[in-house]
Parts: structure tokens; C-alpha cells; sequence
């Protein structure tokens, strides 16, 4: 009698198009597999090779929105900024480009530009965190015998180097430079992208991997700091900035590989 009843309380969970099977590690059954051509509980991934969200009702709808809330996030955003970009003013030729993030920092601007001393106090104590982060990631390497930030920043700086002389961005016309400021000296140097924001960026990723975790929230916390001087200054635009974290994230995660295939290698 026991076993009976068991099979009809699994066929009533199979036969339910949303409720998820126990013997399904979260996925869920075919039937809902079936109905919206996608199979939800692994990541989406398409079922018997073919997508026929053509079919989908108001409820496979309504289970996408709820369970895949950050890829319907990006979607929106998606529509929104391909009517922004169909619909905006290009910036002529004769003008500077447009930067929101100078929009935003225009007063702190205007007062680095205007107190000379407060400028050169940031572009010192700007310098004395890139030597952090220059003694940290060498660190890593020469004391503690870990090499992957090192690799990770010859890697992003290799990159930046290239794409920096491949294309020459201007420098912005309300640029205020410091002596003090590093590369020491107002000295020509690359706009894209960032190093100063994708070094502080690689050692913070280590110094997590480390679980040093005041010292990367530390990190962080004066790399958003530097990105605000760095506008403020006009020694970026937002773009650069933007792409130093990337160009971070993704060198730390090639030099991971490259020293797991290296390790693979010697251990074959």
C-alpha cells in the first residue's frame, strides 16, 4: 500500500509542469523542459538541440522572470541602450568627446585646478598606493614563491601597451598634471586603459585568493578613490577606468591558466 501511494505522489510531482523533481539535483522535469524548449535547472542549456520559445505560455514567461531575474535585468537594459544609441546626437568632430563621468566630478575639478597644492597632495598620495600595489604583486613573487599576479600584470601591461599605441587617444584639453604625480613628472602616457586602476585591481584579486580581506577591501576601497582623482583630474576618461577593471579581472584569470596548464605539463 506504502509503495502505491509513493508512485502516485511521484507521478504527481512529474506531472506538475513547475515543481522541481527530488531525484532531479534542482532541475526541473521534462515536462516543463518540454514546454518552454530550455532546460531551467541546468543553466539553460538547450534541450534535444532545439529552443521553441516560440511555444512558451504566460507561464514559462512568468518562470524565466522568476528564476533568471539577472539575464531579464541585462535584456531590458539591452533594449534600452540600443534605442539610447539609435536615437543619440553623435558628438561632432569639432568637439571634445563627451564623458559622463567628467559630468559628474566637474566641482572637484574645478578645485584641483584651482588649488594647485591640494592636486599635487592627491598625485603624491596616488603615487605611494601605485607603489603599494608595484611592492604587493612583485611581492607575491619574490618572497612568497606565488607568481600569478606578477604574471597577471606583465600580462595586462603587455596589452595595455599595444592597444594604447594602436590607438592614441587625445589627452583631455582640462587636464591638470602634477609633478608629483606617477609616472613622475607631466610625462606622455597611455589613456586606455587604466593601469593604475587594473594593478590595484590584480593584487586585490590576490590578496582575496589569500583571504587577506581587510587589505583588499583597503584596496579597493582607494582604488575607487583613485579612479575619482584620476576623472577628477582628467587624467582618464570613465572608459579607461572601466576597462582597467576588466583588463584586471581578466589577466588575474589567463595567468591562473597559464600556470595550471604549466603545472599540468610538468606533472605529464
Amino acid at each position: 500500500m506504502k509503495t502505491a501511494e509513493a508512485t502516485a505522489a511521484t507521478t504527481t510531482v512529474l506531472s506538475s509542469g513547475y515543481k522541481r523533481s527530488p531525484k532531479s539535483n534542482g532541475t526541473v522535469n521534462g515536462t516543463a523542459a518540454k514546454k518552454t524548449g530550455v532546460n531551467h535547472g541546468n543553466g539553460g542549456d538547450i534541450s534535444n538541440g532545439k529552443v521553441s520559445f516560440m511555444k512558451w505560455t504566460l507561464d514559462d514567461v512568468v518562470y524565466v522572470a522568476k528564476y533568471h531575474r539577472l539575464p531579464c535585468f541585462f535584456a531590458a537594459w539591452f533594449l534600452f541602450f540600443i534605442y539610447v544609441e539609435y536615437t543619440l546626437r553623435m558628438v561632432p568632430d569639432s568637439s571634445p568627446p563627451y564623458d559622463l563621468g567628467f559630468v559628474v566630478t566637474r566641482s572637484f575639478h574645478r578645485a584641483l585646478a584651482s588649488w594647485p597644492e591640494l592636486n599635487s597632495l592627491l598625485a603624491a598620495l596616488n603615487t605611494v598606493f601605485v607603489a603599494m600595489q608595484s611592492v604587493y604583486i612583485i611581492g607575491t613573487w619574490v618572497v612568497e614563491g606565488r607568481p600569478r599576479a606578477t604574471i597577471s600584470a606583465l600580462f595586462m601591461f603587455t596589452c595595455r601597451g599595444i592597444l594604447g599605441y594602436s590607438t592614441q587617444l587625445p589627452l583631455p584639453q582640462e587636464f591638470v598634471g602634477s609633478g608629483m604625480d606617477f609616472p613622475v613628472g607631466n610625462v606622455s602616457f597611455f589613456l586606455f586603459y587604466s593601469g593604475h586602476v587594473a594593478g590595484s585591481v590584480i593584487a586585490s584579486l590576490d590578496m582575496r585568493r589569500m583571504q587577506r580581506w581587510e587589505l583588499a577591501w583597503l584596496f579597493d576601497i582607494l582604488n575607487v578613490l583613485q579612479a575619482v582623482r584620476l576623472l577628477g583630474t582628467r587624467g582618464h576618461y570613465t572608459i579607461d577606468l572601466a576597462v582597467g577593471v576588466g583588463a584586471g579581472i581578466l589577466f588575474d584569470s589567463l595567468a591562473g591558466k597559464y600556470i595550471e596548464s604549466r603545472r599540468k605539463s610538468a606533472v605529464a
